[in-house]
């Protein structure tokens, strides 16, 4: 008896993980472009964070909108296309990330962020969404040769796999950090108070976000390209800023608001324009990450034996 209410509380908590994947894996697909995947970096959070006894879960919760996609498209794609797309990205990174997850944690054995394992999980991963994209991009221009002549699929791959690595970058480390805090929280403490005493909070709010806001206003409205390059460069800027203030926490949230800022200014599928400034932010996100948790780390090693002498 108890071991079926068991199997039975096992499989709501999967259905219910499922569910919740599925809704906000629909609302991140929803707002991604080919440059700029979301997708990315709510999955491979989930990877990371959940115990793997429920990846089905994510599996389940993925596999829902992408069998509906490939049956309605299917006569427009055809079968081959059809049966590529069904499968799920998390299954093919499963193949990269379980033995990376059986080797090493997201985080050692005092709690610290391992960022280079993070870093790794997503280069590795973004490399197979580019290689699996295209091949489906592929096989779908094959159904109607010589319809679309002027897509070239060596030039997607980059922009998938840009569009990947700068999604993932841009979810993953904020769901992490914002799972950070928690953990610190107790239960019967209010959440509301916690945050909005935050000071990297208050920073965001009141600097972050509105030179951002400005930034995007003169990279929308002005003329001159030279003028758009600028904008668009600073918004580096506060992600820098962050990061000296807050460590790879402010590089998180900093960077999740700069890369919103920055998919607000795309024109187009691929904007020349834009994938050069998405590369910069793509390599400032990834040096900060790093940089921002080596000091954190570090920081915490100075201070603990000075701890224990007391």
């Amino acid at each position: 008896m108890q071991e079926a209410n068991r199997e039975r509380a096992s499989w709501g908590q999967t259905l219910a993980i499922a569910s919740a994947y599925a809704a906000c894996y629909e609302l991140t697909l929803y707002v991604s472009f080919p440059q700029w995947l979301l997708t990315s970096g709510l999955r491979l959070a989930c990877l990371l964070l959940l115990p793997m006894r429920y990846w089905p879960a994510v599996v389940l919760g993925e596999s829902v909108p992408l069998l509906e996609n490939a049956i309605l498209c299917a006569p427009k794609f055809g079968i081959p296309w059809a049966a590529a797309q069904a499968v799920p990205m998390s299954v093919l990174w499963m193949i990269l990330l379980k033995p990376m997850r059986q080797r090493w944690s997201s985080h050692d054995t005092n709690g610290r962020i391992r960022m280079n394992v993070i870093l790794w999980a997503t280069l590795g991963t973004s490399l197979i969404t580019a290689f699996s994209t295209t091949v489906r991009l592929v096989l779908a221009l094959q159904h109607t040769p010589g319809k679309w002549p002027e897509i070239v699929p060596a030039d997607y791959f980059f922009a998938y796999f840009l569009g990947a690595y700068l999604g993932a970058l841009t979810l993953s480390p904020m769901i992490v950090a914002l799972r950070e805090r928690l953990r610190t929280v107790k239960d019967s403490t209010p959440l509301f108070p916690i945050f909005w005493k935050s000071q990297l909070l208050r920073d965001t709010l009141w600097w972050v976000v509105p030179a951002l806001a400005g930034l995007v206003s003169l990279a929308l409205i002005t003329d001159h390209d030279n003028v758009r390059w600028v904008a668009r460069i600073a918004l580096l800027w506060p992600v820098m800023g962050l990061t000296l203030r807050h460590g790879w926490h402010g590089t998180a949230l900093g960077g999740m608001a700069a890369s919103i800022a920055l998919a607000v200014t795309a024109k187009g599928l691929l904007d020349p324009e834009t994938i050069q400034v998405e590369v910069l932010l793509a390599l400032t996100l990834s040096v900060s990450l790093w940089l921002g948790a080596r000091v954190s780390r570090d920081s915490k090693a100075l201070t603990t034996p000075a701890v224990q002498e007391r």
